[in-house]
């Protein structure tokens, strides 16, 4: 069958420019697959990165009709099949081509070198900024290996398997508006040296990631990362899970002093928020989280260089729709609510009366 291919060209510090070539294709061929035929067959002077072809160096990352994703991976049967149904239910598209058309661009976050090839030093140092190696200065290095049981090592096949190919980073859209925000992989692999039981360094690494929005609080949670990630990483999860590290070493709220640490209030805010709305208005997010509400002055004049750099790229959400399940999503919190307040209280309860049968 015949595609266009758009492909979306570009030289350092000059406007990109779109170029059309035609292919006679089968429906399995990849991506990577065709741009070799177009560079081979067509134009010599086509750009891109590639070398195992197998979903496994990561090198051919890309964005594939309007996501990141790798060109070895995703094939014309595949992609043509997603913008079908993408249209099916877009308002804006009104039946298909009769040709179809696959469009290629560069990834996002990372400046152009030439067509598809991106400088991606950001993405390395900010990989770097994170210390992603097992630290294990403070124990005694034995003679043979350190010894891991499967239940440790099984904590670590998830991130694992990232192979830094650097779509969760041209997708995060934390990153595009807020350039000291390390990004999905690096925090994905944060997580990885957090889970390693070899690793010495545990707490210094949780209060590097606390520290406000470089680490794991830069994060917008738009999901996106998950869903470009060919390898399953879920770097959302992971940055989640070290949340949940940071405030499992805090305080508990009813024996914290005032004022609230910025991860509790972080917590306590997304929950109110999402009984209100089904999920999160984002307008309101930051300032009650680092604004404290209006309380804290200084870290409301903070948001300000963010806001302005979301307005510019329209990442900032003008209007706030409430979910049409916002009843059910209030009614499944408080239940959860209910059922953590009576547990508090039967431990309660029971250590009392233990207390009690000692004295």
């Amino acid at each position: 069958m015949h595609v266009l291919f758009q492909v979306i060209r570009q030289d350092a510090d000059a406007a990109p420019r779109i170029q059309t070539y035609q292919l006679d294709v089968e429906p399995g061929n990849t991506i990577l697959d065709c741009l070799n035929r177009i560079k081979w067959e067509q134009d010599g002077t086509l750009a891109f990165r590639k070398n195992c072809r197998n979903t496994i160096c990561g090198s051919c990352a890309m964005r594939i009709n309007g996501r990141s994703a790798l060109a070895c991976k995703e094939n014309v049967g595949s992609e043509l099949a997603r913008l079908q149904e993408i249209a099916a239910h877009s308002p804006m598209q009104n039946g298909t081509a009769d040709v179809p058309t696959i469009t290629v661009a560069p990834m996002g976050n990372m400046p152009v070198v030439k067509d598809l090839v991106v400088d991606m030093k950001s993405f390395w140092d900010t990989l770097q900024a994170v210390d992603p190696f097992v630290s294990t200065a403070a124990r005694q290095v034995p003679e043979r290996e350190f010894l891991q049981s499967p239940a440790e090592r099984e904590r670590l096949n998830q991130v694992g398997n990232c192979i830094l190919c650097g779509a969760c980073y041209s997708e995060c859209n934390g990153r595009e508006v807020n350039s000291e925000f390390v990004g999905p992989h690096a925090l994905a692999k944060a997580y990885r040296t957090i889970a390693d039981s070899r690793d010495s360094q545990t707490e210094q690494r949780l209060e590097r990631y606390n520290e406000g929005t470089k680490g794991v609080w830069g994060c917008t949670r738009c999901y996106y990362c998950n869903t470009v990630c060919p390898m399953g990483v879920a770097p959302m999860e992971q940055i989640s899970k070290i949340k949940q590290e940071i405030l499992d070493r805090l305080p508990t709220e009813s024996s914290q002093a005032q004022p609230v640490s910025r991860p509790i209030r972080h917590r306590r805010v997304l929950i109110e928020l999402v009984k209100q709305g089904g999920w999160i208005d984002e307008r309101r997010f930051g300032v009650k989280v680092v604004g404290n509400s209006f309380r804290d002055l200084k870290g409301l004049f903070s948001l300000a260089p963010l806001g302005f750099r979301m307005l510019a790229r329209g990442k900032f959400p003008m209007s706030f729709e409430p979910s049409e399940g916002t009843a059910e999503v209030r009614s499944l919190i408080e239940a959860v609510q209910s059922l953590e307040q009576q547990s508090q209280q039967s431990q309660f309860h029971q250590s009392t009366v233990e207390a009690s049968d000692k004295s």
